[in-house]
Formats: structure tokens, sequence, C-alpha cells
């Protein structure tokens, strides 16, 4: 005897089925796809690049976490968004997140050259300890009022290659044509007699073999993934000790971190805040890493010691520190509360 079934007791039936059949695709469908781009080389999620490696590892675990409810498409190189357009796309949420060297928009936010003042921190724990410091929420607020957010916490210590002598000491830069990669460093260098040209570290390759620059500075990763080996005579590493360190955060547009869910919310921030101690050990190997790299292409290697370092924080007081604390808004507080963090 066959049962007929009205159409309201089969709804639930049929509902599932649907569900378990379509479910995947469903999801697929409802997926909000989030660009990244960024400056630095492409590799994969286990070579290559640390900085790209730390974005290809928070995409695939946030995509893991929210059951494909986010997914990434990740844009190495700047690609997608040129390197210095980046924090002004995130800013009108034209792009959704990158990899970002917070100096390099210094003179649009005066506040952001803390973050590579020169010999202001004097190592990597310092740094991260501003995190949770009053110098932290004032640099997160302000990111806050230009519709950015900090995600990933990302410190580099760097030193400095050079294509004809070594650059150790401040009056080694005299008559040389170099890059700090900020503007708080640009004043340092200009003070010790350098004449200065801005260039992205993905445009430093070019200007070394072109002669616009004779020396940089940048992070241990950069000189690396940037080969200047290549190029230079002579590096000076951040293994022992370095008045160059930059903050260089995973960052999000807030258009785009406000269009989430509080779910998603909750994994985008715990999966940022679980990748620092990747982002910490993967700066500190690089800083190691350098010398060797750089040795085996002949390059002559140094290193920076204690009293060659106060002679550049000397310098650094006298016009960096000073500069900021006169001309930027609030920036002898911010220089006490970032001093405070030992």
């Amino acid at each position: 005897m066959k049962i007929k079934l009205p159409f309201l007791a089969l709804a639930p039936v049929i509902a599932g089925l649907l569900w378990c059949g379509l479910s995947p695709m469903a999801q697929a469908a409802d997926a909000k796809v989030i660009k990244i781009s960024h400056q630095f080389p492409g590799g994969t999620i286990d070579k290559g690049d640390f900085r790209d490696r730390l974005v290809r590892k928070f995409a695939q675990e946030v995509e893991k976490r929210t059951n494909g409810q986010l997914k990434f498409e990740i844009y190495p190189g700047g690609s997608l968004v040129k390197t210095m357009q980046q924090l002004d796309a995130l800013s009108v949420g034209a792009l959704d997140m990158t990899i970002y060297p917070l100096a390099y928009s210094g003179g649009k936010i005066p506040e952001v050259n803390i973050t590579l003042m020169p010999a202001l921190l004097t190592s990597y724990e310092q740094g991260y300890r501003w995190k949770q410091a009053p110098i932290g929420k004032e640099l997160t607020d302000v990111l806050d009022k230009n519709n950015v957010k900090i995600i990933t916490w990302v410190w580099q210590a760097g030193g400095n290659a050079s294509r004809d002598k070594a650059i150790l000491v401040p009056d080694d830069v005299k008559g040389l044509k170099v890059r700090g990669a900020g503007k708080s460093m640009d004043e340092l260098l200009k003070a010790a007699g350098g004449a200065i040209a801005n260039v992205p570290s993905d445009e430093t390759y070019n200007a070394m073999q072109s002669g616009l620059l004779d020396g940089v500075w940048t992070s241990s990763a950069s000189l690396m993934s940037f080969r200047l080996n290549e190029l230079t005579k002579h590096v000076t590493t951040a293994r022992n000790k370095t008045f160059w360190f930059m903050f260089e955060p995973l960052l999000m547009s807030k258009a785009t971190y406000d269009a989430l869910t509080p779910a998603q919310q909750k994994i985008v921030m715990e999966v940022g805040a679980s990748l620092e101690k990747f982002a910490l050990e993967a700066a500190k190997e690089d800083d190691k890493a350098l010398a060797d790299v750089y040795a085996k292409s002949g390059v002559t290697v140094h290193d920076m010691d204690e009293k060659t370092f106060n002679m550049w924080r000397k310098l650094a007081k006298e016009t960096s520190w000073k500069s900021f604390e006169e001309n930027v808004k609030d920036g002898k507080k911010l220089m006490q509360m970032a001093e405070t963090v030992k």
C-alpha cells in the first residue's frame, strides 16, 4: 500500500536533502573573497620570504576556521596595488589587506614615523611589548582614525648594504646616495652627510644597479629577497646590534573588517595574533642567515658593536628624535611612551 504524505510533511526531509547535497555549493557561492597585496616576492607557505609565507599561513588558517566562508587571493610583488599606494587603498576600502612598512606613510600620517625611529628600539622583544603598552594603544588609535586595523604585529631588524665601501659609523655616510626607508631614518642619514633617495624595497635592486643609490638600509629579509648581495661589496648585519627596527604589520581595511560577522572578526584577530611568534622567529633567523648569504656571494660582512650603536643613537637623539618631538602632534608624549617600554 502506498502512503501519500502531504507536501508540508515532506518539506523538512527535502530541505535536509538539499542542505546535504548543496551546502558546499551554497558555501562557495556565499564565500567572501579577501584580496591581499604586498610588495615582497611570492613563494609558498613553506618557502620564500617570510612575509609572504605569513600572509599565506594567515589565509589558510582563516579559510579553514571559517569553513570556507572567507577565502583569499594573494598578490605578491605589488601586482595588484603598487607598494606606496597600499595604505591609501586600505583607508578608502579599495584594498582588503596588506603587510606593509608603516613608515612608508609617514608623510601623510606623521605619527607612524615612530615605527622606524632610529635607535629607539634595541630588541624585538621590546617592540612586541608595545602591543600591550600605551604606545601600542596610541598607534592602534591613529590607524583606526585612518580606517586601518592591525591584525598581526610584525617587527623586523635590518642593516645596510653598500656598493663600494663599508658603512659602519655616521662619518661613513658622507657623500653617499642612501636610502633609509622612512622620514626619521632619512633625517638621521642626511645629518650624517648622505644624499637621500626615497624608493620602496622592491625598487632597491634597480636603484643600486643604476647608481641611484650607493647604500641601502632595509630589513634582513629584504636584503636577501631583493638579491642586493649581487650588487654590493659590503653588508652590516643586525645579528649583534642595530639601530634599524621597522614595524611592518599585517593590516586590514576597517571597511573589510566591519563587513565581517562577529565570529569571523574573532577568528581573524585570533589567527593574526597566533602568527606573531612565527614572525619573530623568522625575522631572527633572517638576521643570522643574512651573513651567510652575503659571504657566499663574496661580500664582506660587518657587525655593529655597542660603541658604534651609541654613536648612531647620539646622532639620532639630536636629529630624528628631536624633529619628531617638535614637529609631530603629541610627538614628545609618544616618544616618552615608547621609551618607557624596556
